[in-house]
């Protein structure tokens, strides 16, 4: 079941599988580590020009709303505005062998690649209240098993990937994915959402204009036990890719309008909270390559949708992303993990009947 499913009015028009697959050639991938009482981790790989293509370089931009989290990578990004490589989202104390993991990855692949120098993008939350975060249960090989996973079409949501151990407004949740349509002239681009949704106190959640986090305040473990971190800590990492053709500076545009998107759904921004957006387009394949020149010297060409035309996809992004945070408290199930903490599901027949004034009959993606 997914947001859309439950009939909650959510604005826009998806993709054929409302995900960020939508966007072609974007593949997604897990690695999802269940184990024992204590480890509730894992890796999510997201592929912008799909296994073939990983080196082909996209226009990029980043943006950061609370820097209380990491995002490997991004100096190189905002040096030359191009991102190539499988982009990887962990847990906090994971980012390292994730980073290892995509070298080898690289390595295997396409060695000459690797010949030159890899600067990955790794980004991460924390899972800790789950899982056991200090164990070297995250290792290389299971960051290249999300990598060699990716794949286009569908995607799975909530305790998946580097989404299982994460929670949300104090209920699971974890990974969730949408995209919308947006029509330029003759053509149709499609821009995709990806979230890895830990943040967020109970009392804030807000579904479809409407605030129902007091209202389902009655179960919240993390609040009611003698768990200490502060209401609203986590982090949120958010990746943005398009087809359209863009500029980087435009990417970077569209990461700022993340925060509007995460805000629909009732966040203010916790100081603890490391929220942190990367947006690419894989339009202009070819372009911003930034590896050893070869040959004679030429030029370059990008085609791009002028600045005062992106006001369309900007509310793309901004819908998208309330709705893949929204799929991923949907779809998690209730977990129990390190030393017999709780995370439960968000409670849906109790959110309907909150919502139902405003529900509509459910739709079909």
């Amino acid at each position: 079941m997914r947001a859309r499913e439950l009939g909650l009015p959510l604005p826009g028009r998806t993709g054929s599988a409302n995900a960020i697959t939508d966007v072609p050639g974007v593949e997604v991938g897990y690695t999802t580590l269940i184990e024992g009482d204590d480890v509730r981790t894992g890796v999510t790989a997201i592929l912008p020009r799909g296994r073939a293509d990983f080196d082909v370089p996209c226009a990029a931009g980043w943006s950061s709303l609370n820097g209380n989290g990491e995002m490997t990578g991004t100096a190189w990004l905002t040096e030359t505005g191009s991102l190539k490589l499988p982009v990887l989202i962990t847990n906090t104390h994971a980012i390292g062998p994730c980073h290892r993991g995509v070298i080898d990855w690289v390595a295997r692949e396409k060695p000459a690649v690797a010949a030159q120098w890899l600067l990955p993008v790794v980004a991460e939350t924390w899972d800790g209240y789950l899982n056991d975060i200090n164990g070297p249960h995250i290792q290389p090989s299971h960051a290249m098993a999300a990598i060699d996973a990716a794949r286009p079409g569908p995607v799975a949501e909530g305790s998946v990937g580097g989404g299982t151990g994460m929670n949300c407004y104090g209920f699971k949740a974890g990974s969730g994915t949408s995209s919308r349509l947006v029509e330029y002239g003759p053509d149709t681009y499609t821009v995709g959402a990806f979230v890895q949704a830990n943040f967020g106190s109970r009392k804030q959640l807000t579904v479809c204009g409407v605030p129902v986090g007091q209202a389902l305040a009655a179960d919240d473990p993390m609040r009611d036990t003698d768990w200490r971190t502060p209401q609203g800590a986590g982090s949120v990492i958010v990746v943005i890719a398009t087809d359209a053709p863009l500029l980087p500076l435009q990417c970077s545009a569209l990461a700022r309008r993340v925060p509007l998107g995460l805000a629909r759904t009732g966040t203010t921004g916790s100081h603890f909270s490391g929220d942190i957006f990367l947006a690419f387009s894989t339009g202009n394949p070819g372009a911003l390559d930034s590896t050893f020149p070869q040959g004679e010297p030429g030029y370059e060409h990008l085609r791009f949708i002028p600045w005062n035309r992106l006001d369309a996809f900007f509310e793309a992004v901004v819908h998208a992303v309330e709705e893949a945070v929204l799929n991923a408290l949907v779809a998690a199930d209730t977990m129990i993990g390190r030393n017999g903490h709780r995370s439960p599901a968000l409670p849906i027949p109790e959110l309907l009947e909150l919502l139902s004034p405003r529900l509509t009959p459910p739709q079909q993606e």
